[in-house]
């Protein structure tokens, strides 16, 4: 069984996923964009049996633009965004794809609020990534 392990930028805080996700997709929603510094997240979705986690956090919790919540769990030293848990999801838990370091890291399949997308993003696979 595939096992990886996320960090934050100063490694206080660890995710160790094992197998594969379920679900891996770019969001373009605002939030996302704010969380990331960038102009989407990357994420892996996984089932909260899947995941331990370790180390000290702090959680924020939000509002969706639909009116759900986000739980964002947090590194309190560095501020990294490790893991995060949203009430549309029960029993599974996202982690940004980059904390986990591996250029091999599966590609995306799934892309939301794609009205959102900046005009000049493209990208270059083989394989559609299908809308939510």
């Amino acid at each position: 069984m595939n096992e990886r392990t996320a960090s934050c930028s100063c490694g206080a805080l660890r995710a160790t996923a094992r197998g594969e996700p379920v679900r891996v997709s770019l969001c373009h929603c605002l939030d996302c964009k704010r969380t990331t510094g960038s102009a989407f997240g990357y994420n892996a979705t996984f089932v909260r049996g899947q995941v331990d986690t370790e180390g000290p956090s702090s959680r924020f919790r939000r509002s969706s633009d639909e009116g759900y919540w986000v739980a964002h769990s947090f590194c309190p030293s560095c501020g990294a965004t490790l893991f995060y848990e949203i009430e549309r999801r029960p029993g599974m838990i996202s982690i940004p794809a980059g904390a986990f370091a591996d250029p091999e890291f599966p590609e995306p399949t799934v892309s939301v609020y794609p009205e959102r997308a900046h005009s000049w993003i493209s990208f270059a696979t083989d394989r559609p990534i299908a809308e939510e």
